[in-house]
């Protein structure tokens, strides 16, 4: 591919791009194929001799694109968005077209050096103070991932890396039984192993760790001559937005020596309002805080921010210094691959820089304030609804509830069927979760277009096909 065809691809792809995103609403927002059906439109085996990029270009709209769920999509209420905002997708053309390698201050200083002032911006958006500093790591998982290998760094006086686990005391780590599913897959990926993570029971209306079973869970503990290594805290989790105490799970660490992790991925962001801190109350305290600006500030995913309280824990379990990636002759600059699990490491911090300029905090706030009112309307619209009954309140934008018609055989798979008629409707995308072991249908608002008229589309949907599913006897009001 020459200079001019390179360019007129890159401008067609630009120019599709925006198309698509303005077509959104017109399509169906989750992908409406069958297992298998685009992968049997792919040849088996690679072309010998170029193609045309024209074909190329044809088979991806016409063989690829229907195969795909828009993340993009207003009407988007699945999963944790990976929001895209108009801004920080202009930041990554940029990035994809200069195909920089950040992993060292030498190989693009600018790099290293907006990184630096990117996550400061973002640390005084959420009122962290200022002793925290900042990293951008490719997601939560990779956050809590570092924190857990420095939490048994830590427990073990640093002989993990150099001496291996055999031998060693058995590592413990605590977290809720709401915490997410990426805490399992770190313990296991650091060694400390399944058994060894302890699940908290929860309390209270957020599902908060129970500070009292965590504080006898330590001391049953040491009493076996395990090792209390960490606390993993969550602010917003995954499933129905549990929030721990974070005062009493702190103050509980610092009395045991323990080193405590918060995992606000999603519910970070809303930190920006003022109104919503009371959510992390004693975050100054916890020594590793991550979320996520890709889910609900609008940073093209991958992007995830990682404060930690003594950064140098944390660079005395990662950092390798090979003499090939030596900086001579540099006094104090930072080379942020040793502050993460991989070598490589793309520039992230441009998109921050475009978002935050291009919208300001003011407008990322009432973002977030519009999707937290529009989610609470509508659990008071299914509240009110026959036939429907809200199973957790909402917690910011989150919430779940259940159709629950009079006489229903199987709530558990009445609701499942309820989910898969809105999905296959096309014009929204729900999933489930489950709360005390029964199925509950999940809402979250957060997608950068959302709009209140398509939370409106939303209620008319769930209603609509809550009445093809509905018992015999029962129709849902509308």
């Amino acid at each position: 591919m020459d200079e001019e065809t390179f360019r007129a691809w890159s401008v067609k792809a630009a120019e599709w791009g925006a198309d698509y995103r303005a077509s959104l609403r017109d399509r169906p927002v989750r992908a409406q194929t069958a297992p298998g059906e685009i992968a049997a439109q792919i040849p088996a085996s690679p072309p010998e001799t170029a193609e045309p990029m024209e074909a190329i270009f044809a088979d991806f709209e016409e063989t690829i694109l229907p195969g795909l769920t828009h993340w993009q999509h207003p009407r988007f209420f699945a999963y944790f968005p990976a929001n895209a905002a108009p801004a920080s997708v202009v930041a990554e053309y940029l990035v994809s077209a200069m195909a920089l390698q950040c992993m060292l201050w030498q190989t693009s200083p600018a790099a290293t050096e907006l990184e630096t002032r990117m996550l400061d911006w973002l640390r005084q958006a959420v009122a962290l103070p200022a002793g925290f500093s900042g990293v951008i790591q490719d997601s939560a998982s990779s956050a809590t991932l570092a924190a857990i290998l420095t939490m048994r760094e830590r427990a073990l006086d640093w002989r993990g890396n150099r001496q291996g686990l055999t031998g060693q005391p058995s590592v413990r780590i605590y977290a809720s039984d709401q915490a997410h599913s990426s805490i399992d897959r770190a313990i296991w990926i650091a060694g400390i192993g399944e058994e060894n993570l302890v699940r908290i029971p929860t309390t209270g209306p957020l599902r908060g760790m129970d500070p009292d079973a965590l504080r006898e869970a330590i001391r049953r503990d040491r009493a076996a001559e395990l090792l209390p290594a960490g606390i993993v805290a969550s602010v917003g989790g995954t499933s129905v937005g549990a929030t721990d105490d974070l005062h009493a799970i702190c103050d509980i660490a610092a009395d045991e020596g323990l080193m405590t992790h918060v995992d606000a991925a999603w519910a970070g962001s809303a930190m920006i309002c003022p109104e919503f801190r009371h959510y992390w109350s004693g975050i100054e305290k916890a020594d590793s805080v991550v979320f996520n600006p890709h889910k609900w500030l609008g940073a093209q995913f991958d992007c995830s921010a990682h404060f930690l309280r003594h950064p140098d824990d944390l660079l005395r379990t990662l950092a390798i210094h090979p003499e090939y990636l030596q900086t001579h002759e540099r006094e104090g600059i930072t080379d942020y691959s040793e502050w993460s699990i991989p070598l490589g490491r793309r520039f992230r911090a441009l998109k921050l820089w475009f978002l935050l300029r291009a919208y300001g905090l003011e407008g990322l706030r009432q973002m977030i304030r519009n999707h937290v009112a529009w989610s609470e309307a509508l659990a008071r619209r299914l509240h009110d609804a026959q036939d429907f009954e809200i199973v957790t309140e909402p917690m910011l934008s989150l919430f779940t509830f259940r159709y629950a018609p009079q006489g229903a055989a199987d709530l558990n798979a009445l609701n499942l069927a309820l989910l898969a008629a809105i999905n296959d409707d096309g014009r929204t995308y729900l999933t489930q979760t489950r709360v005390d072991g029964a199925i509950a249908i999940r809402f979250q608002a957060g997608q950068w277009d959302t709009s209140e008229e398509d939370i409106e589309e939303a209620f008319a949907a769930i209603v609509e096909c809550a009445g093809r599913v509905a018992p015999a006897r029962s129709v849902a009001a509308t």
